[in-house]
């Protein structure tokens, strides 16, 4: 009998201490949940998914900020083709919600060069760096309720006192497009535009363009995309296409719940203008997503 007291006092003691320790859980829980509500506490992070925020950047019109900086190495430049040329561009994309479904995305493009011992038409060699263009794509784009989506919108580009060396100083103006498909792991379509002269000087080319660029991207359940894409422009005055290929890799990784995106890979240029690259080449990219 005393030691059924025991075991029932011992029982007691510890079914009051548990059920100390679970009010106790329950009010520091109910305190974390307050404190993260009123902002006093971070709230946890929400999983990334990466997969498909690398699917969305082979998508020139995803609802989604990103921010790539594009390196480029081009050769076989002059009249010689002995020179070389080296470009950065950087390419933000911003999407505006309008309801409905409905985005309107803009994407601002500045180029900086740096050529190296371009030969000219009178003989002489010029190196040299600067600003080679200011552009601007924007796309309307409506809520498709398909795979298969598309956007049009006014187009625009500055020489942004250009010298004449990294291009045009023509100003251009006109309308761009794109059409591309959502399918499983893949992504395809065309990007263009129509460019016309808005007046400057025609000495170092015209923005009398129309401009192409198939592309197509596989990505895979690691994040990782492998993309091909040809970027022909045709220009109307001199009757000439410059067309570089290009096939690359790129690797979606997070980094402390921030997205970033890095890839690179060859091109080649299939035809191109006078004193234009030629030959291969080479391309690199890295891009940051700023999740909403």
């Amino acid at each position: 009998m005393k030691n059924f007291v025991k075991i029932a006092s011992i029982t007691l003691l510890a079914l009051s201490f548990a059920s100390s320790v679970h009010a106790d859980e329950i009010a520091a829980r109910a305190g974390t949940i307050a404190a993260e509500n009123s902002g006093a506490l971070p709230a946890p992070k929400k999983d990334v998914d990466s997969v498909d925020i690398a699917k969305k950047l082979s998508n020139p019109i995803a609802n989604m900020i990103s921010l790539p900086l594009q390196y480029e190495f081009s050769r076989g430049l002059g009249k010689n083709q002995g020179g070389s040329e080296q470009t950065l561009l950087f390419q933000p994309v911003a999407p505006f919600n309008l309801g409905g479904g409905d985005t309107f995305i803009v994407r601002p493009i500045v180029a900086g060069a740096r050529e190296v011992s371009i030969q000219g038409a009178n003989g002489q060699a010029y190196s040299g760096y600067g600003i080679a263009s200011v552009t601007l794509e924007s796309f309307y784009a409506p809520n498709t309720n398909s795979s298969w989506i598309w956007g049009i919108g006014p187009y625009a580009q500055s020489p942004s006192g250009n010298s004449g060396h990294f291009g045009s100083q023509q100003t251009g103006a006109g309308v761009t497009a794109v059409v591309l498909n959502r399918d499983g792991p893949w992504t395809y379509g065309l990007l263009g535009y129509q460019s016309w002269n808005m007046g400057g000087n025609p000495s170092y080319g015209t923005q009398n363009n129309l401009y192409g660029q198939p592309f197509v991207a596989f990505t895979n359940k690691d994040a990782w995309t492998f993309a091909a894409n040809m970027e022909a422009q045709y220009n109307y005055d001199s009757h000439r296409t410059s067309n570089p290929l290009y096939v690359g890799v790129s690797k979606l990784e997070v980094f402390d719940g921030v997205p970033i995106s890095f890839g690179a890979g060859p091109m080649y240029y299939v035809s191109n203008t006078p004193g234009g690259p030629s030959g291969w080449g080479a391309r690199a990219t890295a891009t940051l997503v700023i999740l909403k």
